[in-house]
């Protein structure tokens, strides 16, 4: 059985039911981004499923250099304290960089180390020394044992309040699969373990310029991870993917957010 963590008012790992963590891959404008998490939340209110946002303010490794980014740090952190504000919700999101955590320490209840900078030791020391719940992005190149070290690093600046998530496995070029026995393998590590299925339907510099995607696979997925047993679902939504500056392929349609999450708590219900 996995640690049991508490962020603000969800409870994620030990046997608690599955979690999800969700929201527009990246802040487009404040409206917008109120917009979704409004949705979300009542979605997941509805359904009785703990709800954490997450939204990035800054997407630093995109594949090319006009590749839309964000807001940016000032503004972007400004418009997920009002989100945290009025919605009473966790906050999470990626930061790319050490001289970025004293800013955003101060808004996000979960930092997410990017699955890129996830073997960059000073960096992940850094992040664990906010003294956050840090959520580790399982780099594609990774396979499931070495996020061990991972742990160890975060483990060792005296932080032990990890969730790691899986978003798949480099399979040859602009492609990625899920290995289901990875999130079995990293349970026995004593953390909560979160299934990104948006993610892992990527295809990654599939368009040249940017990323593809395959997102009818991720109700599929979605299941097949919480008949695993997943301790949270993360999903990236959007009310129009296809308009979306970024990711828009591989993010699911708000208007399939509440039937998948109905069927990812009926399984979630059945292993646990």
């Amino acid at each position: 059985m996995t640690k049991e963590i508490k962020i603000k008012n969800v409870m994620i790992g030990g046997k608690n039911q599955i979690v999800l963590i969700a929201g527009p891959c990246v802040i487009e404008s404040e409206t917008h981004l109120m917009r979704h998490a409004e949705n979300i939340k009542k979605i997941c209110d509805k359904l009785g499923v703990g709800f954490i946002f997450k939204s990035s303010y800054d997407k630093a490794n995109r594949s090319s250099v006009k590749s839309y980014r964000g807001p940016g740090i000032d503004k972007g952190l400004k418009m997920l304290a009002r989100v945290k504000k009025e919605l009473n919700v966790p906050i999470l999101s990626d930061v790319h960089c050490r001289s970025e955590l004293s800013e955003a320490k101060d808004v996000l209840d979960i930092i997410q180390i990017p699955a890129f900078l996830c073997r960059q030791t000073d960096f992940i020391n850094e992040v664990a020394k906010a003294k956050r719940i840090v959520n580790v992005k399982k780099g594609q190149f990774l396979s499931p044992w070495d996020v061990k070290n991972i742990i160890d690093k975060i483990e060792d600046a005296g932080n032990k309040n990890i969730i790691i998530t899986e978003r798949g496995v480099m399979f040859g070029y602009n492609n990625l699969v899920s290995d289901f026995r990875s999130l079995e393998i990293m349970k026995e590590f004593g953390y909560p373990i979160v299934y990104d299925a948006t993610h892992s339907v990527q295809l990654p510099g599939g368009k040249g310029s940017a990323s593809g995607g395959e997102r009818r696979f991720v109700a599929a997925l979605s299941r097949a991870a919480a008949a695993v047993g997943c301790d949270g679902l993360f999903l990236e939504v959007h009310e129009n993917p296809d308009k979306a500056p970024c990711d828009g392929p591989n993010m699911i349609t708000l208007s399939m957010l509440e039937n998948l999450l109905k069927d990812v708590k009926k399984i979630d219900a059945i292993v646990k």
